[in-house]
């Protein structure tokens, strides 16, 4: 499963099975984005080129007001920052979920 992230997360937090890029003008092919409030319109203008037909986002929030803002943009899940050390937990439930 590919991961493009548009938020600036520690790449030791994935799992090895998961091929995790951070997003480039390059990237392609995601099957899941992870983004942050302040790469919501990188997102938005990049996705039709990142990621594939059927994807999933995750919105890794700080607060309510964060939330608030993502509700909009058809995000598909939420992780909030202090709970990032969990992101393989989310990654599979959206796949799961979202994706199968």
């Amino acid at each position: 499963m590919k991961i493009v992230t548009f938020y600036d997360i520690d790449a030791s937090l994935f799992n090895k099975e998961f091929d995790v890029e951070s997003f480039s003008g390059s990237s392609s092919d995601a099957d899941i984005v992870i983004l942050g409030i302040d790469s919501i319109f990188d997102f938005e203008e990049n996705k039709s080129k990142v990621c594939k037909d059927k994807f999933a986002s995750i919105a890794v929030i700080d607060d309510e007001s964060d939330y608030d803002a993502f509700k909009n943009f058809g995000i598909d899940a939420w992780i909030k920052g202090k709970d990032i050390s969990q992101i393989n937990n989310i990654i599979n439930l959206v796949n799961k979920r979202l994706l199968s």
